[in-house]
């Protein structure tokens, strides 16, 4: 594992606390610091994804990009209560809920904005689905989301398919159509590889399991794979390799699996426990093109596949 970033102790002095992060398609990881003033604590609810803000919030949004250096840009009256963020081209940032809700005249409401990052103007509001555990953005914009129960047996349409792909103005564009080898009921995690988009999720029948899509959105190609690690925190994959990660919940360790792509089949070719610098809780892992992120506590190493 590879340390590459710290939230600096002048961040933690100043009362901000590093709350939602991603990583961007040029391998650039952005965390959004809330004022501790500003939030709220669900005692039920381990680690950072516990702290929710009030909205409207104002926040900062420190970007360390891949040649090591740090850009900071400050956002001002954000109006989702974020569940995820993600980096789009622009350069712009999306802030999306992990809940949708529908309005009274049976609409569904906004549950997630863009941001431009050179004026800090609120560009486009839509709403992109219900229940979302696990969102990435792909080379060209698109937003891909992988959904849980409560959407998927809910009310929101584009929900149901467990899995769907976006445009960052917020339309659907991408549906498995019955490509998947069962149904959805929980999305794990996300990652990108060149300009193909894995999702991986697991069904709760009986023969089902957990998978490992693979989504072309330039051929429409759709594959997938049982996974050699149930229900993963993290994934990335480059070509024939893959590397996957499972925490010790709010513990300062995670497995870590490396699997190769045998035939028709990912087989483990690794496996071992490892101690990391900081507690890992819910959201912990997001894969880029052959490189596996995780958080630990306020600590972000990287591993390759």
């Amino acid at each position: 594992m590879q340390k590459v970033w710290k939230l600096p102790a002048t961040d933690l002095l100043a009362g901000r606390r590093p709350l939602w992060w991603t990583v961007g398609p040029a391998g650039e990881l952005a965390v959004l610091l809330v004022q501790r003033k500003q939030l709220r604590r669900n005692r039920y609810v381990k680690g950072w994804p516990g702290w929710s803000p009030k909205v409207p919030f104002d926040g900062v949004l420190v970007i360390r990009r891949a040649d090591g250096s740090v850009q900071r840009h400050l956002l001002e009256g954000i109006r989702v209560r974020p569940g995820h963020i993600a980096l789009l081209p622009g350069p712009r940032l999306l802030v999306a809920g992990g809940r949708a809700l529908k309005g009274s005249a049976g609409s569904w409401e906004p549950n997630a904005v863009v941001v431009s990052l050179e004026s800090g103007e609120q560009e486009d509001t839509f709403c992109i689905g219900d229940d979302i555990p696990a969102l990435v953005t792909d080379h060209r914009g698109r937003i891909w989301t992988a959904h849980g129960d409560e959407g998927i047996y809910g009310e929101h349409p584009q929900s149901a398919a467990g899995l769907t792909g976006w445009s960052s103005e917020g339309e659907a564009v991408w549906a498995p159509q019955g490509r998947l080898p069962d149904t959805p009921l929980q999305g794990c995690t996300a990652a990108t590889e060149d300009d193909r988009v894995w999702l991986v999720w697991y069904s709760g029948s009986r023969r089902g399991g957990t998978f490992l899509t693979r989504i072309t959105p330039s051929t429409g190609e759709v594959t997938s794979w049982p996974s050699p690690l149930p229900n993963p925190d993290g994934f990335a994959v480059r070509g024939r390799r893959a590397v996957l990660m499972k925490r010790a919940h709010n513990l300062s360790a995670t497995e870590v699996v490396r699997a190769e792509l045998v035939g028709d089949t990912w087989s483990v070719t690794g496996r071992r426990k490892a101690s990391v610098p900081g507690r890992v809780v819910m959201r912990c892992g997001q894969g880029r093109d052959g490189l596996l992120w995780l958080r630990a506590g306020d600590t972000w190493l990287r591993i390759e596949a």
